[in-house]
């Protein structure tokens, strides 16, 4: 069971590894990201992330998703990371037991040869087929949010992306 899966260009990082993985109190984090999966450097950098005592999978998202369908890890909370909302809906699509999906942080540092970027929100910068991803995850039946910190209040994507 996925507690969240959040969407965040830095996948693991500060706010991830000291406030996200307390808020959610599960025992392991799992990153779904291609380049992740095969990338020793981006491993090794997120193990090192990796908070003391949490256990880390990194999975190309096609195994993350068997991963979260595993009968065995069915009553295991998970906290699920990715850097993109295109992954974020194909692992939405595909996995039903999902609390929420945070949409925190996205596309500030991504290529910008994909053409022009629309600002939804101060931390969501997407390209047009992120958006459209972005349009069509708001279509499941799951919680999708934009929360950067546990402290902040929810704030619901569909409401930011009525002007869109």
């Amino acid at each position: 069971m996925i507690a969240q899966l959040r969407i965040d260009d830095r996948l693991i990082h500060g706010q991830v590894a000291l406030v996200w993985t307390k808020e959610l109190d599960t025992p392991g984090i799992v990153v779904a990201n291609d380049n992740a999966a095969s990338n020793e450097m981006v491993q090794m950098t997120l193990k090192m992330a990796t908070p003391t005592g949490k256990k880390l999978l990194i999975r190309s998202v096609e195994d993350a998703i068997k991963v979260f369908n595993n009968p065995k890890g069915k009553n295991m909370r998970m906290f699920a990371l990715t850097n993109n909302v295109a992954d974020a809906l194909k692992i939405a699509q595909n996995v039903s037991d999902i609390d929420g999906i945070n949409v925190a942080n996205v596309g500030r540092f991504a290529d910008k040869s994909e053409g022009e970027t629309h600002q939804v929100g101060s931390t969501l910068m997407l390209s047009d087929k992120e958006l459209e991803a972005l349009k069509e995850l708001t279509k499941l039946d799951v919680p999708v949010f934009q929360q950067v910190v546990p402290s902040n209040p929810k704030s619901s994507i569909a409401s930011m992306l009525k002007n869109k």
